[in-house]
């Protein structure tokens, strides 16, 4: 399960470099463009929006990935063991229900829908550039259900500690 989540993480983090750095290099050219040439460039300033949509869903993920999602830990802090272990799973089965139905779901809704659109400066269908829903919605249940596995796990050495 391990080596799962460290591919996939692996994979996002280089995934989430490459944009960066293509995030970069574009919005250079385009200020290049803009006042050296003279003759801005429309295609990156485009191509950028896009890459920022992709960069932040797929951060998301990553910060699924790591239970790193908002919370309240004064709450949880007061609990029982039992009752942290519960709530953990509670709250990995909502964003699992979330990705499926929101970001897989209706991800491959939109994504259809859009293909018969084009970008403006790319020439590009639109529905290209949404295939990014349903793929980070793939990627959060993943992860989601290797969460629910590692509260589990957890949970399992913590008890056999506390009877030691």
């Amino acid at each position: 399960m391990n080596a799962l989540r460290n591919a996939l993480t692996k994979l996002l983090n280089g995934l989430a470099g490459i944009s960066f750095i293509a995030m970069v290099v574009l919005t250079c050219w385009q200020v290049f463009t803009r006042y050296v040439l003279k003759n801005p460039s429309s295609w990156s300033e485009e191509l950028v929006s896009y890459l920022f949509a992709w960069a932040s869903l797929l951060g998301a993920s990553l910060i699924t990935g790591e239970r790193g999602h908002m919370n309240i830990p004064i709450v949880v802090e007061r609990l029982g063991s039992g009752a942290r272990k519960a709530l953990g799973i509670f709250a990995e089965l909502v964003a699992f229900a979330f990705s499926a139905i929101i970001l897989v779901y209706g991800g491959v809704q939109i994504t259809q829908l859009a293909m018969g659109q084009m970008t403006s400066s790319l020439g590009v269908a639109v529905g290209v550039f949404y295939v990014v829903l349903p793929l980070c919605g793939v990627l959060n249940m993943i992860y989601t259900v290797l969460n629910i596995v590692d509260i589990c796990n957890d949970h399992t050495v913590q008890e056999k500690k506390e009877e030691a």
